[in-house]
């Protein structure tokens, strides 16, 4: 299952999503860059989980990139 990959043009600030493995996209005559997740700063055990937060992705450090 290959996960998909968010880029911005640091010119025209457009994006755009691909799968990884792709080659990065172009906008504006240059490579656009990838968009980093925000780090995690919520556990994800049952025990610290939190009903009134919304579950957008994060990078948890796991990912090895």
């Amino acid at each position: 299952m290959s996960r998909d990959i968010a880029y911005q043009c640091k010119n025209c600030q457009g994006e755009a999503l691909l799968k990884e493995g792709e080659n990065p996209p172009e906008c504006c005559g240059q490579i656009m860059n990838t968009i980093p997740l925000d780090q995690c700063t919520l556990s994800a055990t049952a025990e610290h989980s939190r009903w009134d937060t919304d579950d957008e992705p994060c990078d948890d450090g796991r990912g090895g990139v």
